[in-house]
């Protein structure tokens, strides 16, 4: 039976975009280098057109470099369509390679919305406000247990609010009846004992002293204007 209808043969998988891409590329690359040819051709005749007198030579000369520019012509519009076809390539590309990114993005919410979902489950507001109200009244009975360890034990609890505000009127208006506002028993003592006049001890003699005196007495100057004059002292 093979060999009357023969065996089936694979179908080879379509090309891609971008295999058809490089294809069209290499043909074009082709085409580009057959223009380069063509346009050193037509320089040439152009050069030994200019060179050559008119007559049947130049006319020749100028059939040929009609038949290279209308091959120049040809190629041209060969290669501005591979251009639109390459171009045309390039935006199916753009759309496919979006439209995959599109896909990877649906993909990648739907598992994160999945994920959300389940964790969501796991996670219950009553939870989170009966934890925050724990946390509260620990938070409360933390600073009681603060405040009871920083209590003072030398102030009595039966003090009179009314007996202390009264002393301390009074201790503001002695304040005010001292000098500088400062009670007397909070003042130094302003007099100091003198201890030569307790024990009735003589001031002793100073040289300085006395010739400081007779200094003195030289400058003294009388009633009217003129130096004092020294008095003798009479000795017996």
């Amino acid at each position: 039976m093979k060999r009357v209808f023969g065996v089936k043969k694979d179908k080879e998988p379509p090309p891609s975009i971008q295999d058809a891409t490089d294809r069209i590329s290499k043909r074009g690359d082709t085409v580009d280098e057959k223009l380069k040819k063509l346009d050193a051709e037509l320089s040439r005749y152009k050069e030994q057109i200019k060179k050559t007198r008119p007559g049947p030579a130049q006319e020749a000369l100028k059939s040929r470099a009609m038949r290279v520019l209308k091959q120049k012509r040809m190629y041209e519009g060969q290669r501005d369509m591979l251009y639109n076809q390459t171009f045309n390539l390039d935006q199916v590309a753009f759309a496919s390679e979006g439209l995959k990114d599109a896909q990877q993005t649906m993909t990648a919410l739907k598992s994160a919305n999945k994920e959300l979902k389940g964790m969501m489950k796991t996670v219950k507001i009553q939870d989170i406000d009966n934890l925050q109200d724990e946390m509260m009244d620990m938070m409360d009975m933390s600073n009681e247990i603060q405040e009871t360890l920083g209590r003072s034990y030398n102030v009595p609890d039966d003090i009179d609010e009314d007996e202390l505000m009264g002393e301390l009127d009074a201790l503001e208006a002695d304040m005010g009846t001292e000098a500088d506002g400062v009670p007397s028993y909070l003042q130094p003592d302003k007099e100091e004992p003198d201890l030569d006049a307790e024990l009735n001890l003589p001031t002793a003699p100073s040289g300085n002293a006395t010739a400081a005196a007779g200094r003195a007495n030289a400058q003294v100057e009388d009633e009217l204007g003129f130096p004092a004059v020294p008095r003798a002292s009479v000795r017996s």
